[in-house]
């Protein structure tokens, strides 16, 4: 059960999903549909920035027992939360149970990857709290557009047979981040190098 509810919040399943509610979402509204790619970009920032700070500078809270974010625990939060009230906003019922259903999911997620020892306690909260921030933000606008009128029917089975052909793989940012971490560091004093001259030829 453990590994369904991690492979679940993999970004190699909630990316495609995400994508599919976002092709949905532009069939009535594309600016709606543009916000959801945002709000979830905004999501996994600083799930990424955490990543890349530890990888690469070691840089952790040990009394909290803090090293990065958990990026399935964020994206299994947000993702299902939006794609299960959307999908039952198109069936014309109430939103909330697939709102309620998604941070379930999500807090479900958090709880495999602290069994399987991949993050600990914090690292799951702060990317559930991430997630739950994420999805509310854009639902706040997404339940109140009147969607076009559509078969949801399609948009369902779309969903199903995006989570079919994704499940079971895995998303590779987390290994290029680290493969990548070396190289960033011995980089960065040159970098800042870079940045000094460029602010003093600016105020020059």
């Amino acid at each position: 059960m453990w590994t369904v509810l991690s492979n679940v919040g993999d970004a190699a399943v909630t990316l495609p999903v995400a994508l599919v509610c976002a092709l949905w979402i532009a069939r009535t509204d594309l600016r709606l549909a543009g916000r959801w790619a945002v709000t979830l970009g905004c999501g996994m920032l600083p799930v990424g920035l955490s990543k890349i700070a530890y990888y690469a500078w070691g840089l952790s809270l040990p009394i909290a027992h803090f090293r990065v974010i958990s990026g399935h625990t964020m994206l299994s939060t947000a993702v299902w939360a939006v794609a299960l009230s959307l999908q039952l906003k198109w069936w014309r019922l109430p939103a909330v149970p697939g709102i309620v259903a998604g941070l379930l999911l999500g807090a479900l997620t958090g709880a495999s990857r602290v069994h399987g020892h991949s993050h600990s306690l914090s690292e799951v909260v702060v990317g559930w709290v991430i997630g739950a921030i994420a999805a509310a933000a854009f639902l706040r606008a997404a339940l109140r557009v009147e969607f076009r009128p559509l078969q949801p029917v399609w948009s369902t089975l779309c969903l199903l047979a995006v989570t079919t052909l994704a499940y079971g793989h895995t998303a590779p940012f987390q290994d290029l981040i680290k493969e990548n971490s070396a190289t960033l560091r011995e980089n960065t004093p040159a970098l800042v190098c870079a940045l000094s001259h460029a602010r003093s030829r600016e105020h020059g």
